[in-house]
Order: structure tokens, then C-alpha cells, then sequence
């Protein structure tokens, strides 16, 4: 999977979809977290697809779908229409494997606040649980939670740590700029897998 990964960010170019405004991908190299930790031991689970999303401490529970690359090469998005879920990258690893494992969503959107609107009140040692396909769940711990300029995101802390199973999660923030870029910021949360439920 980590070879799949990173032979994608050869040949992306572009940001992602604008609709979400969730920035650059290129070629990451490796990098230290900042924030929070993670937590020293950790489990390691097997290929499987992620179906459901859920952060009690912020009331979030959502199912989660495949997304691509849009037509200009960038990553996909959910569409409008599927505003309250979330969209898992499917050329990066499945939550629990090695590696970030990258869930956007939308912050909002015409008729009001969409999946990752709170967000950014995640705070470090908040619990994520992922629900995968296989019957599992993938229990992740929040490192940090941080908001980037567009302009400048760190790319190499985003998508390059494959020395334990991560999780990122990203969404728009800041202040709204309108055009092609909608938000000004994204909003990244970092978190690292702690447990694993089996079925």
C-alpha cells in the first residue's frame, strides 16, 4: 500500500477539489509529529475499507465512502449531495494499516454545517473510532489538532510517517476568501492508532 501511495504523489500536480479547498500533495519525505505524543504501543490490522466515523466527544457519526482522483488529478471530495459523510482516500492506506490514513470531509456548505464542521474542537487525547468493513474498529487517540495556510501546508507531516498506523483527518478553516479557493486554512487532525476491536 505505502508504494501505491507514494507513486501517486508522483504524478499529482494539482490540489485537491476546490469545492473543499484541502490543498497540495506532493511527494512526501518523512517527518517527526509535533503536538501530543503518540501513544508508544499500538496495534497493526490488516487491509480492510473504511465504512463509519464516529468522535463522541464532539458528536460526530458518519459513514465514510471511497474517493479518488477528480478529472483534474487532484483528490476527490464527496460530492454536495453527500455533505454529511465523509470521504476516505482509497490510494492511502485503510485505517490501522502502516501509514496516514486520510479522511476528508466538508466544513459546511450552502444550506449549513456539514460533517467536519466542529472539527476543530477535537482536542489532544480525544478518541476517533473508525468502523471498517471486515467488522472491526480501529481506535485512534488525537495527537494534535492544527490549522494551516493553504499557501503553506506541511506536506512531509501530512502524508509521510509510515513508521506506525496514523490517521488524518482534513476539512476547510480560517477565514472564507471565496473564489477558487473557498477557506483560506485547512484544518488537519493528527492522530495515532491506540486499539483495535475485532469482531
Amino acid at each position: 500500500m505505502r508504494i501505491g501511495f507514494l507513486a501517486v504523489g508522483l504524478v499529482l500536480t494539482g490540489a485537491f477539489a476546490t469545492g473543499a479547498g484541502l490543498g497540495q500533495i506532493e511527494l512526501p519525505s518523512w517527518w517527526t509529529p509535533e503536538g501530543k505524543p503518540p501513544p508508544r504501543e499500538f496495534p497493526v490490522m490488516e487491509p480492510s475499507r473504511p465504512v463509519r466515523i464516529s468522535v463522541p466527544s464532539i458528536g460526530l457519526r458518519a459513514g465514510v465512502h471511497g474517493v479518488g482522483l477528480a478529472g483534474d488529478g487532484s483528490i476527490d471530495v464527496p460530492a454536495a449531495t453527500r455533505r454529511q459523510e465523509a470521504g476516505w482516500y482509497r490510494e492511502s492506506p485503510t485505517p490501522g494499516q502502516f501509514g496516514p490514513a486520510i479522511i476528508v470531509g466538508h466544513v459546511d456548505s450552502r444550506t449549513g454545517p456539514a460533517v467536519f464542521h466542529e472539527l476543530r474542537e477535537l482536542r489532544p487525547g480525544a478518541k476517533i473510532e473508525i468502523a471498517r468493513r471486515d467488522g472491526s474498529v480501529a481506535i485512534f487517540e488525537v495527537n494534535s489538532v492544527e490549522r494551516f495556510d493553504k499557501e503553506h501546508l506541511p506536506i512531509d507531516r501530512m502524508y509521510a510517517d509510515f513508521s506506525r498506523p496514523s490517521l488524518r483527518l482534513i476539512t476547510c478553516g480560517g477565514r472564507w476568501v471565496g473564489g477558487s479557493t473557498g477557506y483560506a486554512d485547512n484544518v488537519v487532525v493528527f492522530a495515532s492508532l491506540v486499539r483495535a476491536r475485532l469482531p
